[in-house]
């Protein structure tokens, strides 16, 4: 079944293809936070964006296949900064590690890119997988073998010890020098990032090695915010990009980290503190446990084999009962307060939903974490957009390239049916997707 719908995709995709398009008469939302400009046109040349304008602007020329996006939001492709592609939603994580290694290269990770790529999402950074399966994931994505976003990935996890069963895809470190060793041989390989996580088990000798070496490597360093002293240990060593509002239940963060970061913000030569907040999870799990039809959405079954399918569905039957989320009560009060505290202390939010958790599914995560930025955290949709779009563009190096409707990008582009802006909910049923000139998601 798998080969079946890659080879359909392909397919589909070369066949709907016209070298020239033109996307007219939608709402642009740029990815700047401009305000939308209004019956648009899009012209596009191959790969890439030459002109925008409007209707009565800017005439379609002869030879362009023209697309109508009539009543529709128009929008650079989505960004998702925190995903798993080795995993995909299951609740037991030693039992995962344990049975479907084997299977990530060539079944579990393409498949969870393909469910991204419908989803909307035309680029992502993975955070933790193994080495050898990340590159050739990535590579087979870019040559276009099989379907999927454009993929940034950090292969594993650095970290001072490994949990036991996890070595191949989370790496250890023992002292300064092989903490240059560990992140030398991940820049070699060809990862697009370094991820920490736990570093304040670490010595600050081996915490600063990582990070010094993956700059001197041009690499940026992802980091985890669990517990308030990861974060002090990680501005301190110049951690470029803090994960997750943390797993405490302390209702806040505690004032000097807090005027760490405003200190690190308020730095304008080292550029903006990013963080990505991978909220949704915990804030909707009590909804889930009392809704769990939406469990049963089978768009997380794309290029899965059924007997995967069957022991996922059988590992999350009882979701309230989920030793991964029992704790998670206690901690949905604090998210908003720690969101508000981060931004008011001045950091660049990303767009990420730590996707491939227990009951967490890449065709689902993206559209569910930009719903509750805006319906529950007081976000602007333009600005929410921005943070799925622009900023992780800039973040990655690559704003040159992609994370904006701008002539010279390339054209990575959704389209949904409605006012994303109103309802940035629509954004679970993307309607059309295109990635590189190339429409791999139909208008219905």
């Amino acid at each position: 079944m798998k080969r079946i719908s890659i080879l359909l995709f392909l397919l589909s995709a070369f066949l709907i293809q016209g070298q020239n398009k033109a996307l007219v008469g939608g709402t642009l939302i740029d990815g700047f936070g401009n305000d939308p400009i209004r019956n648009s046109v899009i012209l596009i040349e191959g790969d890439k964006i030459t002109k925008v304008g409007t209707t009565s602007t800017l005439e379609v020329p002869q030879g362009f296949e023209v697309i109508s996006t009539e009543g529709m939001s128009v929008l650079p492709g989505l960004w998702d900064m925190h995903v798993h592609l080795m995993i995909n939603g299951h609740s037991d994580y030693g039992y995962w590690d344990k049975t479907y290694p084997p299977l990530f290269e060539k079944v579990i990770m393409p498949s969870s890119a393909h469910q991204l790529l419908m989803a909307g999402v035309t680029s992502a950074r993975d955070l933790g997988a193994p080495l050898e399966p990340s590159i050739n994931v990535r590579d087979a994505i870019n040559q276009g073998r099989i379907p999927g976003p454009t993929m940034y990935m950090s292969g594993p996890f650095i970290q001072k010890k490994p949990y036991p069963g996890t070595e191949d895809f989370r790496w250890g470190v023992n002292g300064a020098k092989d903490a240059r060793e560990k992140v030398k041989k991940l820049a070699k390989a060809g990862v697009d990032c370094i991820k920490l996580i736990d570093q304040d088990e670490m010595t600050f000798e081996e915490l600063a090695a990582v990070v010094d070496e993956a700059h001197k490597n041009n690499l940026k360093v992802v980091a985890h915010s669990h517990r308030p002293e990861e974060i002090r240990l990680g501005l301190k060593a110049g951690v470029d990009n803090f994960e997750h509002t943390g797993l405490s239940s302390a209702p806040r963060y505690p004032d000097d980290i807090i005027k760490m970061i405003a200190e690190r913000t308020g730095q304008m030569n080292l550029g903006p503190l990013f963080w990505t907040p991978t909220i949704e999870g915990l804030y909707n799990y009590d909804y889930v446990v009392s809704n769990p039809e939406m469990l049963d959405n089978d768009s997380w079954h794309l290029d899965l084999p059924d007997s995967v399918i069957t022991d996922i569905e059988q590992s999350i039957q009882h979701p309230g009962q989920l030793p991964y989320f029992q704790l998670t009560p206690s901690r949905k009060p604090t998210l908003k307060t720690k969101f508000t505290q981060l931004r008011e202390a001045g950091v660049v939010m990303l767009i990420g939903t730590d996707s491939g958790i227990p009951m967490k599914f890449h065709s689902q995560s993206t559209w569910n974490e930009l719903d509750i930025w805006v319906r529950v955290m007081g976000v602007k949709p333009l600005e929410a957009i921005k943070s799925a779009t622009y900023w992780p563009s800039v973040f990655m190096g690559v704003d040159h390239e992609v994370g904006t409707i701008t002539p010279g990008k390339k054209a990575d582009i959704i389209a949904v049916k409605g006012d994303v802006l109103r309802y940035i909910s629509l954004l679970q049923d993307v309607d059309m997707v295109m990635k590189h000139g190339k429409v791999v998601k139909n208008l219905k």
